[in-house]
């Protein structure tokens, strides 16, 4: 496995490097978002760690151009701020995970591990069956995308596993805890309103502008892909 450090701090680009080393992944290292970049656009990886405040370009904005090319290779971002409003920007602009430092290498690792062996699962899954029909609601795994209608409706990285999630089991309660644990990972802080903000969002884009109200909440358990 390879995995590129996108990280300007020297000591802490240093320690994760060894630690992914001592885990026999192969660890590749970069200190500025301008040079990531170019790397990005002409290597691949298992998956990418990248620090948000980079010099020459932001890790938000690193992210949303390699998801304009790449949506398979998990990224986990790095941060020194743990608000809800940053997260929900890195998870919008395509972001897999987020690690808060200070943070403890072995947790680092599982997480590294956890969203490869995601990526690689969802890769082998979607192979089996490349759409997905609910109602008016079609997806297409291999494009990864949606449509309504006949219209097709631009949703971020999010919005997507969270909408697939809830077609691929259409009529069935999913709880809150179930939608992080499967696209975030258990690592996940649950007590956070994320999965609302998400749900909210997903509202605005797959029912309203079509006078539609599909996805639905079961006050204290979950929610469900309703069958108008």
């Amino acid at each position: 496995m390879k995995v590129l450090i996108i990280e300007d701090d020297p000591t802490l680009n240093k320690n994760i490097s060894d630690a992914l080393a001592a885990e026999n992944i192969i660890p590749e290292s970069v200190f500025d978002g301008q040079l990531a970049e170019r790397i990005l656009q002409k290597d691949s990886f298992d998956c990418i760690i990248m620090d948000i405040n980079l010099p020459g370009k932001s890790g938000f904005e690193l992210c949303r151009n390699f998801r304009a090319f790449n949506s398979e290779t998990p990224v986990l971002m790095l941060t020194a701020f743990s608000e809800l409003e940053d997260k929900v920007k890195g998870y919008d602009c395509g972001a897999d995970d987020y690690l808060t430092k200070p943070f403890f290498m072995r947790e680092l690792i599982l997480r590294v591990n956890s969203l490869i062996k995601r990526s690689q699962g969802n890769r082998s899954d979607s192979s089996k069956n490349n759409i997905i029909i609910a109602d008016e609601i079609t997806i297409n795994l291999a494009q990864k995308s949606v449509s309504r209608q006949g219209k097709e409706i631009a949703l971020t990285p999010r919005e997507y596993q969270i909408l697939q999630i809830l077609c691929e089991n259409k009529g069935e309660v999913i709880s809150k805890n179930r939608l992080m644990e499967e696209i975030w990972g258990t690592s996940f802080d649950t007590n956070t309103n994320t999965i609302e903000v998400y749900i909210n969002f997903l509202r605005n884009k797959v029912d309203k502008p079509f006078g539609k109200s599909s996805i639905k909440t079961k006050v204290g358990y979950g929610y469900y892909l309703d069958s108008e």
